[in-house]
């Protein structure tokens, strides 16, 4: 019979105090720095250097790969990596991924866009790299832990990845404005020989069934016919819905944020500093609440109040809307929109971390997360229509209403399933204290 979960400031306590968050957060660092390393940093660098608009867009490709590292995901789940085997299957594969990442963006910097189409090949191998990486510490996340202390992993990973964007966003443009672009590229690649060092001190999760040097079927297939076998078909299809839905009332306003801050008549400096400089802190308390909430309340509490939030905090961009140009107004819409979704991050990640099967971790953690992202990258290349039509009010107020659906089924899957059941029968506790 498995002992009853703390919940209370015991649970919370038990759930943030383990070695694994801090290891965690240094993972999340080396997760969080290439990120904006192949997008927004990088394409400031490329208008910089003369590329049109149009080149600049191409570019933003190589991210894709964050959305589709679910297809290379089964052979991470199955073979050991080159030359670094030894290290482990989660540690291995992830050592190399760092190496691999480093390489690229030390290349990067040594080239430049002068050398155009070398460059493209290696901001795509970081792009590669870094969804492998990230492929990676999740299932070491997942397998070091039971799903309760998800949620405290997850704050503590967001923490770190945070600190990289910092890193990567205005470390890396303070340190182009003051030198060069090449020397602000080698700077990040010499930041991830931190994570680098705690991939190869860390040790090996303990809780891998997985076979070697297996089929296409058992490799490709498998997953897929273990989740709709393990939730059965229907309730399969509803999570898979929900999963897509739960951030959509935000990802609509992923394309369309940045011009309304211009429209409704916020300066460059107002825009960096309430949105790239505090927001982040806003999105890191957040994420800590998300953490709290989850081991004090419960995960399906938790997805409730994640679910509402995010699509409420979207009204707040009215109070921008009605008093354009005033930094109140931009500090309370942050301030909401932010805390929210680092909120509801956190617990997104600990509801997807129940679902996987540890025979599985790699590959179905890699779908369900690139599910929960796709549909608001899709859905976000027409947001400029809607806002020409409704205007930018009309289109926020829609925005938060599109969260009905996700909340019919949460309620929908609560009756069906237990939300706060762990993953495992058994109390995997202590292989996280002792990582």
């Amino acid at each position: 019979m498995t002992a009853a979960k703390p919940r209370g400031w015991r649970g919370i306590v038990k759930a943030f105090a383990t070695p694994s968050a801090g290891t965690l957060c240094l993972l999340g660092f080396g997760s969080g720095l290439p990120f904006l390393l192949i997008g927004y940093t990088l394409s400031i660098w490329l208008r910089e250097f003369g590329l049109t608009l149009g080149a600049i867009g191409l570019f933003s490709y190589v991210s894709f790969f964050y959305v589709f590292k679910f297809i290379w995901a089964p052979l991470l789940d199955r073979w050991k990596a080159p030359i670094l085997g030894f290290l482990g299957r989660r540690r291995g594969w992830l050592a190399l991924s760092q190496i691999l990442l480093i390489a690229a963006l030390t290349g990067m910097a040594a080239t430049g866009p002068a050398q155009l189409e070398l460059f493209v090949a290696l901001a795509a191998l970081a792009g590669f790299s870094g969804a492998t990486q990230d492929t990676m510490i999740d299932a070491y996340r997942i397998e070091i832990a039971p799903p309760e202390a998800q949620a405290a992993l997850a704050a503590t990973y967001t923490l770190g990845y945070r600190f990289g964007l910092i890193v990567s966003g205005a470390g890396a443009l303070y340190i182009a404005a003051y030198s060069s672009w090449h020397t602000a590229y080698l700077a990040m690649a010499t930041c991830l020989v931190v994570p680098l060092l705690t991939t190869l001190v860390m040790r090996e999760p303990e809780t891998i069934h997985v076979r070697e040097r297996v089929g296409f079927q058992a490799s490709f297939v498998g997953p897929f016919r273990d989740f709709f076998h393990r939730h059965s078909v229907v309730i399969a299809i509803v999570l898979l819905l929900f999963i897509g839905l739960f951030k959509l009332p935000d990802q609509m306003l992923g394309v369309i944020n940045g011009p309304f801050y211009i429209d409704t008549g916020y300066t460059k400096d107002q825009i960096a500093t309430v949105s790239k400089l505090y927001g982040v802190w806003i999105g890191i308390a957040g994420a800590f609440l998300g953490g709290v909430s989850v081991a004090a309340l419960g995960l399906k509490r938790s997805l409730y109040i994640a679910a509402l939030g995010v699509a409420l905090s979207n009204l707040l961009y009215l109070l921008m809307a009605q008093h354009p140009g005033q930094t109140w107004a931009f500090i309370a819409a942050i301030s909401g929109d932010n805390s929210t979704l680092g909120f509801a991050g956190v617990v997104l990640v600990a509801f997807l971390s129940s679902l996987t099967s540890m025979e599985f971790t790699a590959t179905q953690y890699a779908l369900l997360s690139s599910l929960a992202n796709l549909p608001g990258k899709l859905i976000g290349g027409f947001s400029g229509f809607l806002v020409e039509r409704w205007t930018y009010s009309g289109f926020y107020i829609f925005s938060a209403l599109s969260v009905v659906p996700t909340l019919l089924l949460l309620a929908w899957l609560s009756r069906r399933m237990t939300l706060d059941r762990p993953r495992e029968p058994e109390d995997e506790a202590a292989k996280a204290s002792q990582n």
